[in-house]
């Protein structure tokens, strides 16, 4: 039923949202090099890993940490008002349809970060679709301004939010219900529209 549901809303919302994901994707090529869409390798169910797709929200070339702060200077203008809003997950109605994600779930993770999950928590957190939005996505909805106030951000992340989203993924996974999914879905977009 879940999967049945993931199928029928991402594409749905895909027909619904594609001409503003039109407008997005031709204002991001068009305000900074490189395409619209950014890729990026994360691990999914059962560890297997796959691409995630955002609208880019960055310049190219320029490196730095997997986890991003508020006022990162590699964010683009266009950029900053996609993360804010999360109109750059709406690629990942594609990943949904491929199967590679749910629309609710954990959010999937970079193979480096999960390489720190505890191996109990690790099996149990993959058993399941990674998913565009979740408790945890919820709870830190403002993580980058949480990880600009600190010295380290990556730091910070590995040692203050990655456990405390682990905790919400586990009680996630044990406790996931249909309706529970549809409040979280609502959750989202409340939280998206009033943001």
């Amino acid at each position: 039923m879940k999967r049945v549901l993931d199928v029928v809303i991402a594409g749905v919302g895909l027909v619904v949202a594609s001409p503003v994901m039109v407008v997005l994707a031709l204002a991001v090529a068009l305000t900074s090099p490189g395409g619209a869409l950014f890729r990026q390798v994360r691990v999914g169910r059962e560890g297997e890993e796959f691409e995630i797709l955002k609208f880019r929200s960055m310049r190219l070339g320029e490196p730095g940490i997997e986890v991003t702060a508020g006022g990162d200077p590699r964010i683009t203008l266009v950029g900053a008002v996609l993360r804010s809003t999360k109109l750059d997950e709406l690629p990942q109605l594609i990943n949904v349809l491929r199967g590679e994600m749910s629309l609710v779930g954990p959010r999937p993770e970079v193979p480096k970060y999960v390489a720190h999950w505890p191996a109990d928590i690790r099996r149990e957190v993959l058993s399941v679709r990674p998913g565009i939005t979740d408790p945890a996505s919820l709870t830190f909805r403002r993580e980058e301004e949480i990880l600009a106030e600190a010295d380290d951000p990556e730091r910070a992340y590995l040692e203050e939010v990655m456990p405390q989203k682990l905790a919400l993924y586990v009680d996630y996974v044990r406790n996931q219900t249909i309706t529970g999914d549809l409040g979280i879905l609502l959750g989202t977009v409340k939280a998206t529209v009033g943001g």
